[in-house]
């Protein structure tokens, strides 16, 4: 059964990019437009996140500390893909709990040669 990956990000243009690249990998998508979004979705299975850091409603920080209370999804691995680069920014989401950060803009083959090195 292939993994399933729940992407947020409030850009439909990179949402629709992520899910691209992961769906040509084999992988099964699911989008969100923010972390209030994402934490509706978070009811069915879900292998891993990726998360944007700024959207509106719910920030990826605030996702990953939900995401990291839940015990069905304590272990889930989050990939933070953000502009930001700031190492206060990268702290503050491995704090949280993020397994790993990625900074846009990103190849694809970047994005998955991370995503098949976290979820192996």
């Amino acid at each position: 059964m292939a993994k399933m990956i729940l992407t947020v990000d409030d850009s439909i243009s990179m949402r629709q990019v992520v899910s691209f690249a992961l769906l040509a990998a084999g992988y099964e998508v699911m989008e969100a437009s923010d972390g209030v979004d994402a934490v509706a979705r978070l009811s069915g299975r879900v292998d891993m996140v990726i998360t944007d850091l700024n959207m509106p409603r719910m920030d990826g920080i605030e996702l990953i500390r939900h995401i990291r209370t839940k015990s069905a999804h304590k272990q889930i691995p989050i990939l933070m893909l953000t502009t930001e680069s700031q190492p206060e920014k990268k702290d503050a989401a491995r704090v949280a709990g993020a397994t790993c950060w990625m900074v846009k803009p990103f190849r694809p083959e970047q994005l998955l040669s991370v995503v098949s090195r976290v979820l192996a």
